[in-house]
């Protein structure tokens, strides 16, 4: 077993309750069990993601890959260059202790910081690029607050690139860190940005290096104003608790098989403007991407409003803690005002610890069921490297 391996299994058992994984028996490598994906039921839904064109270019991202590869050491090269279906991907994980693999923004030279935002500025929209940055930033405004730089501050993200940037072979990169993991899968043109964790705590940091910078209010802010259109009964069928009490998030790290059956109220029971409430709301999230990905993304989306399921968890009033979750066959959105590690106060959720998680259900997180149409087309064109 690897070194980067133990030390993550090692850290996941010690982090458990940080990452809301409640079901998982902690003495069992998380890893060990082949991807499958999340699923309502342990099932895959088959047929969800066609290898198709989608008329929106990926040479911006591909070029600003190679770019970045290109300004690496040979030692720094082999520690970030990975092959496509390494299962380096699923080893992300959010708590700011862990073990990371990749080159860090604190280890690049400037020039290396500039290609590695060229690449972040490539793959995610203007608004996806800002609130990335910001986690970072509030990341050393943790570092300031509690003078541990050792364990917090915003160049602890990690770089790691999975295959070779191409036109035709698939390829991807991942970016990992406190609060902070996007893996980024693209195959010709398309693009698949899960599993995309974006967290903070705080979410507003009011003094240091960083004082004025926020995040995570718009999801916040939209999630509450959707639960507030809902109708008494229509709260009846969404709300599964109206009492928050603990970190209730489900899709975190090392959760990439996990079996969760929609809750909640379906879409197809939400009048048309509330329909819209939703779709603003996922957009909110799925609007990290460069827009024209986003716009494919969302037509995904759309195609399956009426088998979509919101649910929440807590209070609903101005100011309230809560969680709420949305889940179709095709994506899976949580958001989770969670309980302080950093900060002081009582350690029951507040609206200074937020996490979020947005995932491609039935098989397709890191691209992977594009990947394996991928293979299954080509396992005998030796041109592509895929014999079988």
């Amino acid at each position: 077993m690897k070194l980067r391996e133990i030390a993550r299994v090692a850290l996941w058992a010690s982090a458990l309750p940080l990452l809301g994984a409640v079901a998982v028996q902690p003495q069992r490598d998380p890893l060990a069990e082949p991807f499958k994906g999340v699923t309502t039921n342990g099932e895959v839904v088959a047929g969800l993601f066609p290898i198709r064109a989608t008329g929106v270019s990926t040479g911006p991202v591909r070029e600003a890959a190679l770019s970045f590869i290109a300004a690496l050491t040979p030692e720094q090269r082999a520690s970030t260059t990975f092959p496509v279906d390494d299962t380096e991907w699923r080893r992300w994980n959010n708590v700011h202790r862990a073990t990371r693999a990749g080159v860090s923004f604190k280890e690049m030279s400037e020039d290396q910081r500039a290609r590695a935002v060229e690449l972040l500025r490539a793959g995610l929209s203007a608004t996806g690029l800002e609130k990335s940055r910001n986690i970072m930033r509030l990341n050393e405004t943790i570092a300031e607050l509690t003078k541990r730089f050792d364990e917090y501050g915003e160049g602890l993200y990690h770089l790691t690139m999975m295959g070779e940037p191409s036109e035709s072979q698939p390829w991807g990169w991942q970016l990992e860190g406190h609060h902070l993991i996007i893996n980024y899968f693209v195959l010709r043109d398309q693009v698949v940005m899960t599993p995309t964790f974006m967290g903070s705590e705080p979410v507003h940091a009011e003094s240091g290096k960083y004082a004025g910078t926020k995040v995570l209010q718009e999801e916040q802010d939209k999630g509450l104003a959707l639960m507030q259109a809902l109708t008494p009964e229509q709260r009846v069928k969404t709300i599964l608790d109206t009492e928050k009490t603990r970190n209730n998030a489900l899709a975190q790290a090392f959760r990439d098989n996990l079996v969760l059956d929609y809750a909640g109220i379906r879409a197809s029971e939400l009048t048309v403007p509330q329909q819209q409430l939703l779709l603003t709301l996922i957009e909110e999230y799925v609007g990290n991407m460069s827009p024209g990905h986003a716009r494919i993304r969302m037509d995904e989306v759309r195609k399956q409003l009426d088998a979509t399921y919101f649910a929440w968890i807590g209070g609903t009033d101005a100011g309230a803690v809560f969680y709420y979750r949305i889940h179709s066959p095709v994506i899976l959105i949580e958001f989770d005002h969670q309980s302080p590690v950093a900060l002081p106060g009582p350690r029951v959720p507040g609206r200074q610890h937020i996490h979020t998680v947005v995932r491609t259900p039935n098989g397709n997180d890191y691209g992977k069921d594009l990947l394996r149409q991928h293979y299954e087309a080509h396992k005998d064109d030796p041109a592509h490297g895929h014999t079988r």
